[in-house]
């Protein structure tokens, strides 16, 4: 499975951006998937989480502002991030895991500035 993620962009505060990761290979269905963020300088940290079932998680970091869900028949979850701020700009990527093996997207950018 391959994972490709897209929707970032330049974005003014408050404003919005709806992130997806598209899976080719297999079915995004089968897997919890997990979105997770990397800002210039700083170590990357986990965003959300999706499960199988359509049970979701959030970092306090997004609670109230992203929401993640999953549209089987695109074979893709998307990450809905609203009320931008400057400190959410980063580089924003999904993560699967395959048996033991973690697959990642290859990331997209979001940078949120006047």
């Amino acid at each position: 499975v391959q994972l490709a993620e897209s929707g970032g962009g330049l974005v003014q505060p408050g404003g919005s951006l709806r992130l997806s990761c598209t899976a080719s290979g297999s079915s995004i269905s089968i897997y919890a998937v997990n979105w997770y963020r990397q800002a210039p300088g700083k170590q990357r940290e986990w965003v959300a989480k999706i499960t199988q079932g359509d049970s979701t998680n959030y970092a306090n970091s997004g609670k109230g502002r992203f929401t993640v869900s999953r549209d089987n028949a695109k074979n893709t979850v998307y990450l809905q991030m609203n009320s931008l701020k400057p400190e959410d700009t980063a580089v924003y990527s999904c993560k699967i895991y395959e048996g033991l093996l973690a697959v990642w997207g290859q990331g997209t950018l979001v940078t949120v500035s006047s």
